[in-house]
C-alpha cells in the first residue's frame, strides 16, 4: 500500500473538520454526557464504513456519475439536517435532566448514522482518496479493509475526543441561558449545513 501514513494524516484532517457529525457528536455529549455521545459516535463511525462499502462495490460511481441519483441523496441529507435544526432550535433543555432522556441511546445512533449515509460528500471523499492508497499488484479487498477499518476507527477517537471536551461545558449549558443559547447555535448550525448541502453543486 502506498503512503499509509500520508492516508493517515489526511484522514484525521478530514474527521477533525467541522460538519455535521462533529456538531451531533457535540450536542449528544453536552446533553448525555461522554458516555450518553457513544451511540451516537458509532452510529457515524458505521455509516463511514457502509459509505465506504459502497464507494468501493461500485454504487458510489453510480452517484459520481448520476445527476439524478445525487440530487436525490443531497435533497434527502439537506431535508433531514434542516429537520434536526429546527428540533434543536426549539428545545426548551439542553442537557435533559438525569431521569429523563429525549432521547434513547438507539436512537441516537439512528440518527448518527442517517446523517452519515444521507450525506453523498462521503461518498465522494473516498471515491476520489482511497484509489490514490491502494496498490494495483496488491490484494484490493485487504487494502481497502484495513483503509476504511482505519477511517472508522479515527472517527471513534476524534469525536470522542470532540465529546470529552464538549462534557466539560456541561455545568454552564445546565442553566437556563446556556441551554437557550447552545439549543439556538446548534440549531442555526444543522440548518446551515442542511442549506450548504441543498445548494451545493456536483
Amino acid at each position: 500500500m502506498a503512503s499509509y501514513g500520508l492516508f493517515l494524516i489526511l484522514a484525521t484532517l478530514t474527521v477533525l473538520s467541522p460538519g455535521p457529525g462533529v456538531v451531533l457528536t457535540i450536542s449528544n455529549a453536552l446533553r448525555h454526557g461522554w458516555a450518553g455521545s457513544l451511540p451516537g459516535i458509532g452510529g457515524i463511525a458505521l455509516g463511514a464504513f457502509i459509505v465506504a462499502g459502497i464507494s468501493a462495490s461500485g454504487a458510489g460511481l453510480v452517484l459520481a456519475t448520476s445527476a439524478t441519483a445525487f440530487t436525490m441523496l443531497k435533497s434527502a441529507g439537506a431535508l433531514y439536517l434542516m429537520y434536526l435544526g429546527i428540533k434543536m432550535w426549539r428545545t426548551q433543555r439542553f442537557i435533559p435532566e438525569l431521569k429523563v432522556s429525549s432521547s434513547r441511546p438507539w436512537r441516537r445512533f439512528v440518527e448518527a448514522l442517517s446523517i452519515q449515509l444521507l450525506n453523498p460528500k462521503a461518498g465522494f471523499f473516498f471515491l476520489a482518496v482511497f484509489p490514490q492508497f491502494i496498490r494495483s499488484t496488491g490484494n484490493y479487498y485487504a487494502q481497502f479493509l484495513l483503509l476504511v477499518s482505519s477511517y472508522s476507527l479515527l472517527v471513534v477517537l476524534v469525536h470522542s475526543g470532540y465529546a470529552f471536551m464538549a462534557n466539560g461545558a456541561r455545568g454552564w449549558l445546565s442553566t437556563a441561558r446556556g441551554a437557550r443559547i447552545a439549543g439556538k447555535l446548534s440549531g442555526m448550525t444543522f440548518f446551515g449545513f442542511g442549506v450548504l448541502m441543498a445548494s451545493a453543486t456536483k
